[in-house]
């Protein structure tokens, strides 16, 4: 008996990389899984049914159930074509696991419209058209059961670029800060039907690191341990899916290697209120001391890029 026997998915992005990772782990504890991918580049270009396929065989031949969509997740109807595609199959949807995406790096200068255009319709519009459509199913089907709560699961992916402000990725840390907190809002509005949302920062070798300043970084080590391995993923999502996160929702958790890291709501290293209303002196007074001394950048809110 798997901890998602009877369970439904959908994982989004799932033809390679974290998506598939996912997709099999959710599988391996007994999910039946929608698999969706339209087998894009890491850039978001061209289009093959081959990866979606591949990942529905290697979770039959394992002995669960899956099936391929290949809708585009940021296209309203196709949205709404893979969340039905998963209830016309097996009956039903319990878990959301957002995790299509690319990433077409530049720096601000250097961005074109489309760039920055094309990588926050499929991030940010894609979480919301799946998240949009799952819900839907979701209320109605607590209405139908006179307001019963029911097992659901959104678990989005986003990523610490968005805490980091990350250099040459200005499209996508925007992407990622909108995919946290259209999550956190989900978490809000799903709570009154029993179903809970979290957001996964992954720190994994994917295609999207395979070049540019982060290469370095995530490259696979010649021995020993390989901390940015994207089956290190898996488990965490696995988790949140599972009843055992049934009181989690509303939280990022980052994820890589052997290390887990919740974050908890951001903390005002500065909280003033001055007796007169403000001046550009008093706001000199007040915040200049404060300031002295500190880095540009290095000792602001964004994290280190480490």
């Amino acid at each position: 008996m798997g901890v998602l026997d009877g369970k439904v998915a959908i994982v989004t992005g799932a033809g390679q990389g974290l998506g598939r990772v996912e997709a099999l782990e959710l599988a391996s504890h007994g999910a039946s899984v929608v698999v969706n991918d339209l087998g894009t580049a890491a850039d978001g270009t061209g289009s093959s049914e081959d990866p979606a396929h591949r990942v529905v065989k290697e979770i039959e031949e394992a002995g669960g159930k899956a099936v391929a969509a290949f809708g585009d997740v940021s296209d309203w109807e196709a949205a709404r074509s893979i969340v039905r595609s998963a209830v016309d199959t097996f009956g039903d949807l319990n878990i959301m696991v957002n995790n299509a995406g690319f990433s077409r790096d530049g720096m601000i200068v250097k961005m074109t419209e489309d760039m920055f255009d094309s990588v926050l319709r499929v991030h940010v519009k894609g979480h919301f058209c799946m998240i949009k459509h799952t819900m839907d199913f979701w209320r109605e089907k607590s209405k139908a059961d006179g307001g019963a709560p029911l097992y659901g699961r959104l678990i989005s992916t986003a990523s610490d670029a968005f805490l980091m402000g990350n250099l040459g990725q200005p499209n996508y840390a925007a992407a990622k800060g909108g995919i946290t907190f259209l999550t956190l809002s989900a978490a809000r509005e799903c709570q009154r039907f029993g179903a809970t949302a979290n957001v996964v920062l992954p720190r994994a070798r994917t295609r999207m690191t395979d070049s540019g300043p982060w290469a370095a970084i995530f490259q696979k080590p010649e021995e020993g341990f390989d901390t940015f391995a994207p089956e290190h993923i898996g488990p965490v999502v696995a988790w949140l899916a599972s009843p055992h996160a049934a009181n989690v929702s509303g939280n990022l958790l980052q994820v890589w290697g052997k290390h887990v890291r919740v974050f908890e709501r951001p903390q005002a290293a500065l909280d003033h209120e001055n007796d007169e209303p403000w001046t550009l002196e008093s706001m000199q007074a007040v915040l200049g001391p404060f300031f002295e001394g500190k880095k540009p950048i290095e000792d602001s809110f964004a994290l280190p890029m480490a």
